[in-house]
């Protein structure tokens, strides 16, 4: 089971992408073509509680159910021979972490134990016990920078449970973030974020490399310490805070509206935002830096947080990790590429109200184009903004 994009032209035509409010399935005919149609089924609420450990898939009767039900509205077939999908899972379920080595054997046998070893100081599961699936980044004479995506066997196995049990077989299983990365054109860099109201995701592409990838997961998971190592990804959590969630667009969009939602007016990112507050460089001993950061613990003012909100969370995560983009690339984002429920507009509206630097012309917009769709399949059931995932899922 391979938990990266690959563009190998050989994945399945149907991808099917289970989110805690719904399950979302779409069919193309090639990997460059547009959708040739999509089917959003909700799920009750608790249904799917994303997370590291057993007890993902909570109502798998419930999930399965939504998943047989969306795919044969796309009009596929159970228990068939054309019954492969790619599967996408939460961002919550799964570590993603970019790593730096000095050199790295060419073999997959032989690389596959290094990655793992590297791996178990920076995981806070099991990495012997994870699925792992890498893929080199750049290489040089010096350095080789390498993907790396880990994720609890048994948690793996929940979400592969339900697509079996709704006669679907999982090819390949990907992360919703790097699934969703697979569907931004062109070379230059790009700034995205994936929200909704259980967390956020933010990652920077150019060229098709990997730069940044950091998740602030705000679920109420006690006990997980956070790592972010060096140019990648920050895996950090927020425990015990039982904040509001946001509105996600939903299926009273009209269809005009569907078609209508272009780039949101221009939003910027927060100038005084310190990505470095509260972290600790640090040494892992196997050549890669990391930052250390400190979980969030009761002696932490709760009262304190809870007037930030999740609305304040999205709003600090995409002022870091514009920040970055600004540091590493000398350059600020053009723009913000909206993916998941959460939607370009909501996205663009909590910015504003959230003070992050509208006069700095950072314009947010979706990631899935309004052509993105053949004019039969469109629908305002399923907005744009659910479909980033199951679209860069059907690039390969």
């Amino acid at each position: 089971m391979n938990l990266l994009p690959q563009a190998s032209g050989t994945r399945p035509r149907i991808a099917c992408e289970i989110m805690p409010h719904g399950v979302v399935a779409a069919r193309s005919v090639d990997a460059v073509g547009p959708l040739a149609a999509v089917a959003r089924v909700s799920l009750a609420g608790g249904a799917v509680t994303p997370g590291l450990r057993p007890g993902n898939v909570v109502d798998r009767v419930a999930v399965a159910a939504a998943l047989r039900r969306a795919l044969e509205e796309i009009e596929m077939k159970p228990n068939s021979r054309d019954a492969d999908l790619t599967l996408v899972v939460p961002d919550a379920a799964v570590r993603v972490l970019l790593l730096e080595f000095d050199a790295l054997p060419g073999k997959l046998a032989e690389a596959l134990p290094l990655v793992r070893f590297r791996l178990k100081k920076l995981l806070p599961f099991d990495a012997d016990e994870a699925m792992v699936s890498f893929q080199v980044m750049s290489s040089s004479k010096s350095m080789v920078r390498v993907l790396a995506v880990a994720m609890p066997r048994d948690v793996l196995a929940e979400y592969e449970m339900a697509a079996r049990e709704a006669g679907f077989e999982p090819g390949a299983v990907l992360p919703s973030t790097l699934a969703a990365l697979a569907a931004v054109d062109g070379e230059e860099a790009s700034l995205l974020v994936n929200a909704n109201d259980l967390g956020v995701t933010t990652a920077i592409v150019r060229n098709g490399i990997l730069l940044l990838h950091r998740s602030v997961d705000l679920q109420e998971h006690a006990g997980m310490t956070g790592v972010q190592v060096a140019h990648t990804s920050a895996d950090a959590v927020m425990a015990g805070l039982p904040l509001a969630g946001l509105p996600l667009v939903d299926a009273e969009t009209t269809a005009g509206e569907w078609a209508a939602q272009e780039a949101m007016p221009e939003h910027g990112r927060n100038p005084y935002a310190d990505k470095a507050r509260d972290e600790e460089v640090v040494q892992d001993g196997y050549g890669v830096t990391a930052m250390a950061v400190p979980p969030v613990s009761d002696e932490v003012p709760v009262q304190g947080l809870l007037k930030v909100g999740l609305a304040g969370e999205v709003a600090q995560a995409v002022s870091v990790a514009a920040a970055y983009f600004e540091d590493t690339l000398a350059m600020s984002p053009a723009w913000v590429l909206s993916a998941g429920p959460l939607g370009a507009e909501r996205l663009g509206r909590i910015l504003r109200e959230q003070g992050v630097g509208p006069q700095d012309g950072l314009e947010v917009r979706e990631l899935v184009p309004s052509g993105a769709l053949l004019s039969e399949a469109a629908t305002a059931a399923v907005p744009r903004a659910w479909l980033s995932s199951v679209m860069g899922a059907l690039r390969g």
